[in-house]
């Protein structure tokens, strides 16, 4: 029979952790032999109460630290919330922003409309206007007819259409209006492209 392990069955002992039977289990030996022996060398079963301690000690970190796992998850969880509404904030104010736009760009495209309706009125406004100086020169009726001329209608008719394009697909971005192929109509455009110059 093998000799049984005296210095592991001390500190079993002196654990007190472990019932003696469950001590002399693991040993192979009788828990009156372990009595005896602790009788006899005056073991104390006197790291019970710091176990326990430890073992609390233990029990209670373990229960901090599931507790900031649980602050940081909902931490992220309004972070990733107050980022959203922040983003959703910007884009509804980029679509506030190009609906403005685009009502504008249409006012413009009305008002260009009624001049071109009635050229003639303009010409005849124009007439009304004249007040020739002393050499027969009048720069400010000149400038007039001027921007009432077919080729000042016609580069204002093609301003407002590429403002209007660049509108409708600065909203199509707004709105995420995806299309198979890329279009025309917003190739080169962006948001930060509006922003920047506009600003």
């Amino acid at each position: 029979m093998a000799t049984p392990d005296w210095e592991a069955i001390e500190s079993a002992y002196r654990a007190g952790v472990l019932s003696l039977r469950e001590i002399a289990s693991q040993h192979g030996i009788s828990d009156t032999a372990i009595r005896k022996r602790a009788k006899k060398e005056e073991w104390t079963r006197d790291l019970a109460a710091k176990v326990k301690a430890k073992a609390d000690d233990l029990v209670r970190k373990r229960e901090v630290r599931a507790k900031v796992r649980s602050e940081n998850q909902i931490s992220e969880r309004e972070l990733v919330e107050a980022t959203a509404e922040a983003i959703a904030n910007v884009r509804m104010e980029h679509r506030g922003d190009i609906k403005r736009a685009r009502e504008l760009a249409n006012l413009l495209f009305s008002e260009l409309s009624a001049e071109c309706a009635d050229v003639e009125s303009l010409h005849k406004l124009g007439e009304l206007m004249l007040s020739p100086d002393d050499k027969g020169q009048d720069k400010l009726n000149d400038l007039y007819h001027k921007i009432i001329s077919m080729p000042q209608r016609v580069k204002s008719m093609k301003d407002l259409s590429d403002t209007l394009k660049t509108l409708i697909g600065l909203e199509r971005e707004a709105y995420s209006i995806k299309e198979d192929e890329p279009s025309s109509v917003n190739k080169g455009t962006s948001l930060n492209d509006f922003y920047n110059t506009n600003s």
